[in-house]
């Protein structure tokens, strides 16, 4: 959704998109690209109708809410205008890292002043694409942002080198939104990008869907394996998102599982422990650890380096919130192994103000002998705010209080 939000503005002319979503980082990249200079309409059947004319911002001060990939993947297209702009967010997203930007700018005639590597940035454009080498360890995102500026400049002589990519599908994610709106990126093996415009413009008015989204999908799929039969539609496991590799996990526990064109159904079975590296997916971990809580002896789940630095430090938060719960979680070096088998116990626990947190206790919260109260439980909001509602519609008890 946020992609097509992006390619949207940079697409000069109309475009329609259908199935948008609109949780709360949803709705900021609306807000941003509304600000950087986009109109948008919404249809009778609450499809948008985005028009635009690239990137002319209608106001200096551009906010991108809680969403690092908002942050990440706008800074750069909001640098291709010349005038001075002030990014900012909210939350978590203060703290996280964005050094990035005041190491790679200055080599694309960017001005920037950041706050010691943090929030808020003040830039200025605009962004002249050069060939560049940049470290992709931290976060794919900003390399995101930067093939979608570059795109958009039609920098076809420009080579951005990668090192160390990390969350490479959701690059290819990127580059397969920019193909859909003329933008074609080629690469060797995740290394070097280069960005050219396709052979034929794209036309006037383009019609984009909004893909189901893993992510959410996860932890409707483990409440399936772990307390019941579910199916979920309107999602394709020919997808390009990262986090359809829950999917391996599921397989490998024995729990029923069926695949079709548009729909995977999960139930439940005799499940068994699993191992999955999730160094390409680390937002998959909180899902993984109710469904590992739930599996008979020791799961373990690669790639915990990449958890410090989202809502919440996950690694942490996930071991402290589900020892609560009864399960043993333990971090070695970038590994984590999860004990389960046991029931799970009625407890008092907190999201961190972290959505996937809240929404991983809940899951686990369905194999629990008694019930499982979760504080700031509205952190879901930021990425699926129908959670809840969905897990009462499949059957679950659930009571929403305020805080």
């Amino acid at each position: 959704m946020q992609r097509a939000c992006a390619a949207a503005l940079l697409h000069t002319g109309e475009t329609l998109l259908l199935n948008p979503g609109h949780s709360n980082d949803d709705l900021a990249a609306i807000d941003v690209i509304q600000k950087l200079g986009a109109e948008i309409k919404m249809q009778s059947d609450r499809s948008l109708l985005i028009t635009s004319q690239g990137v002319h911002p209608r106001s200096s001060d551009i906010h991108c809410g809680e969403s690092g990939l908002g942050i990440r993947m706008f800074t750069p297209i909001a640098a291709l205008s010349s005038q001075p702009l002030t990014i900012s967010g909210t939350g978590s997203l203060v703290t996280r890292p964005m050094h990035f930007f005041d190491e790679i700018f200055p080599q694309l005639t960017v001005k920037i002043q950041s706050n010691q590597g943090k929030l808020p940035l003040q830039i200025q454009g605009p962004l002249r694409p050069a060939s560049i080498t940049v470290d992709g360890s931290l976060s794919s995102q900003f390399l995101t942002g930067l093939l979608m500026a570059f795109g958009a400049s039609n920098a076809s002589d420009a080579v951005i080198t990668v090192n160390n990519l990390a969350s490479t599908p959701y690059i290819d994610l990127t580059i397969d939104v920019m193909k859909h709106f003329g933008k074609l990126v080629t690469h060797q093996q995740h290394r070097t990008f280069t960005c050219k415009p396709a052979p034929t413009p794209p036309p006037y008015a383009i019609q984009y869907t909004v893909e189901g989204d893993w992510s959410s999908v996860s932890f409707l799929l483990v409440a399936g394996a772990i307390a019941g039969n579910v199916r979920v539609n309107g999602i394709s496991q020919h997808s390009s998102q990262a986090d359809k590799a829950i999917l391996q996990a599921l397989e490998q526990t024995g729990c029923v599982l069926n695949l079709g064109d548009n729909f995977v159904e999960t139930g439940t079975g005799k499940l068994q422990a699993y191992h999955l590296d999730a160094t390409h997916c680390p937002d998959l971990f909180p899902p993984l650890v109710a469904l590992a809580a739930c599996c008979e002896g020791t799961s373990v789940i690669k790639g915990t380096s990449r958890l410090a630095h989202k809502e919440s430090n996950r690694a942490i938060t996930l071991q402290q919130e589900f020892a609560k719960l009864g399960v043993d979680v333990e971090l070695a070096g970038d590994e984590m192994m999860v004990t389960g088998g046991k029931i799970l116990q009625g407890a008092s626990v907190h999201s961190h103000h972290d959505h996937r947190i809240a929404m991983a206790c809940a899951v686990a919260a369905l194999r629990a002998e008694q019930p499982v109260d979760i504080a700031v439980a509205e952190a879901i909001n930021k990425s699926y705010p129908d959670f809840y509602q969905h897990l009462a519609a499949l059957g679950a008890d659930v009571t929403l209080t305020e805080q």
